[in-house]
């Protein structure tokens, strides 16, 4: 067997084992959701389809999370020993991260979709073509996402800094995106964070789709925060998603890269996270 298909079966039966992680995710999911819904009720009413705007920037946020987070599991691994047997045998370091990119993104785009089927039951509309469309967009930023987060995980090289750096940059990352609260709601002193957010772009995308606005005119496309007027260059959602696959492909690179190089002999992982990695 292909040593990156054999890492992306191992990855993924872990995940399907785990159903703690997969419904806390979703419980999480639903919650912001409920919670924003109600928040900015009255605030939405200018919006096409203020269920779907909404639903849209949850389910993406999902996407985006798990992402980042599975990449905890590659420390996990090496701190049990299980990576040192991966790591002896003859298969390229690359083999090894690639795997792991590909299963989190995979693992990203489930969870992704199974929070979209239960958002059907709570007025999420979209036809199928809507929906293949969504996970194709789903797959595309998981990879980003997923290879953003090894590069964090290789980087931090221990449990504790990785929850301490990504958690710093998620944060902020989620809120000035759109996802939960529309651009065009924001202070103008944080337009130009947002307009520097890979997010934004990827939240744009996503709800271009969910809200079916391929005949909307730009200036509506403006309005709605899909699209975005930088100093007269207005960056389009399709644009956007070209963005982010540029920075996926960057960080894909920098990610098996800074694998190939890294020394794990040291890596220490922190109690709490020893759940999220293989079973036990």
């Amino acid at each position: 067997m292909n040593p990156v298909t054999a890492i992306i079966q191992r990855n993924l039966l872990n995940y399907t084992r785990n159903r703690g992680r997969m419904i806390g995710s979703i419980v999480m999911s639903m919650f912001m959701l409920v919670m924003f819904s109600f928040m900015m009720k009255s605030s939405m009413s200018g919006f096409g389809e203020p269920s779907n705007y909404l639903i849209a920037g949850v389910i993406i946020m999902t996407v985006f999370q798990t992402g980042i987070n599975n990449s905890s599991d590659i420390l996990s691994d090496i701190s049990d020993g299980y990576m040192k047997e991966v790591m002896v045998a003859p298969i390229a370091r690359s083999q090894i991260s690639i795997g792991n990119i590909i299963s989190g993104a995979v693992v990203s785009t489930l969870q992704g979709t199974l929070t979209m089927m239960i958002s059907l039951l709570i007025g999420f509309k979209i036809n199928v073509l809507q929906s293949l469309l969504l996970i194709v967009v789903m797959l595309v930023s998981a990879m980003t996402f997923s290879a953003a987060g090894l590069f964090l995980a290789t980087v931090s090289r221990n449990s504790p800094s990785f929850q301490t750096i990504s958690s710093m940059i998620m944060m902020p990352l989620t809120f000035v995106s759109g996802a939960y609260i529309p651009t065009t709601m924001m202070p103008g002193f944080l337009l130009p964070v947002v307009y520097l957010n890979p997010l934004t772009y990827v939240t744009s995308i996503f709800r271009y789709i969910a809200l079916g606005a391929y005949k909307m005119s730009s200036a509506g496309l403006l309005r709605e925060g899909m699209s975005f007027n930088i100093y007269g260059f207005v960056i389009t959602p399709v644009m956007g998603l070209m963005i982010t696959v540029l920075i996926g492909t960057v960080f894909f690179a920098l990610s098996v890269g800074k694998f190939n190089q890294a020394d794990f002999s040291t890596v220490k992982v922190a109690k709490a996270m020893r759940g999220g990695g293989a079973p036990r």
